[in-house]
């Protein structure tokens, strides 16, 4: 079995892991990105993420929590596929020989390539998820206290039907890839270079193979918290612009949402939905790594 193979069929594994161990935390920081700025005197739709949780339950139950996971989930196999497999062809052109272990800032170039791959597979992926879980932070109280959310969309489907067909076509489904690239980009490059940082320091050198699968569970969980440590901000603006409304938008573009935040909710705007984001990312991708590393080493 040929490396690309093993690397597909690692990275799905691993994606399979991390979304279903994280999505429920994803949903959560959606919902707070999303909500809209409430007026002068009147309080925020959710006072923060247990809020989120809580209003999330009552009016949607736990399926809510998983509200749009059916587009991750279609496209889970592609994207760590990709991932994994561009980040082992570039480990693979930066090795100065066959089997040479790399320098931790040679993972971080070989980050930094898969994540421009994936960028392109995310963009569509998540303005449709993004898209349903939003529309349940519309929702409006009726009498009695009960809460109704306006639905909009039906499902995945229904998102890129209607984008295709009232937004520009295919490009429609590209909105936000500018804010994509940024995140992606040194998103990855600081994750996979803090993995192999953590694993050469657990194993104390170069040689990685004989680490313990609670070892590579903290350097994947500690990993994915360094990605979104260092590109926060940029999944907040790249969530705005993704939901903005075609035909009458908030934002022109990334740097005007990036100014209209900061103007209106100060850099606190720019890190809403930081907590669940953190949430998830650490047991996520502690999950993802394990998976990837276990089935991998399993394929010889």
């Amino acid at each position: 079995m040929g490396d690309v193979a093993k690397d597909l069929a690692a990275g799905t594994v691993g994606g399979a892991a991390q979304l279903i161990v994280g999505h429920p935390f994803d949903t959560i920081k959606v919902k707070l990105q999303s909500q809209p700025t409430p007026l002068p005197g009147q309080l925020p739709k959710y006072s923060g993420a247990i809020d989120a949780v809580k209003q999330t339950l009552a009016a949607e139950g736990p399926r809510g929590l998983y509200k749009g996971m059916g587009a991750p989930l279609a496209t889970v196999a592609a994207f760590n596929a990709v991932l994994f497999t561009v980040r082992g062809q570039m480990e693979t052109l930066l090795r100065s020989e066959p089997g040479a272990p790399l320098t931790v800032n040679q993972q971080v170039i070989a980050g930094a390539g898969a994540g421009v791959a994936v960028s392109f597979l995310a963009t569509p992926t998540e303005l449709i998820k993004c898209r349903l879980q939003a529309q349940g932070a519309g929702a409006v109280a009726e009498a009695g206290g009960a809460v109704a959310a306006a639905v909009k969309y039906s499902g995945p489907m229904d998102v890129a039907e209607q984008v295709l067909r009232s937004e520009g076509g295919a490009r429609g489904l590209f909105k936000g890839l500018f804010p994509t690239l940024a995140r992606e980009v040194p998103g990855n490059a600081a994750m996979f270079g803090v993995y192999e940082a953590l694993k050469q320091y657990f194993a104390g050198g170069t040689d990685t193979s004989g680490l313990s699968r609670g070892s590579l569970m903290m350097a994947g969980g500690l990993a994915g918290g360094a990605f979104w440590a260092s590109v926060y901000p940029t999944d907040v603006i790249k969530s705005v612009i993704q939901i903005d409304d075609y035909k009458n938008p908030k934002y022109s573009g990334s740097i005007d949402a990036f100014k209209k935040i900061l103007k209106s909710e100060g850099i606190g705007g720019l890190y809403k939905g930081f907590g669940p984001a953190m949430g998830r990312s650490i047991p996520a991708n502690a999950a993802c790594f394990l998976a990837y590393e276990v089935t991998r080493s399993s394929l010889g």
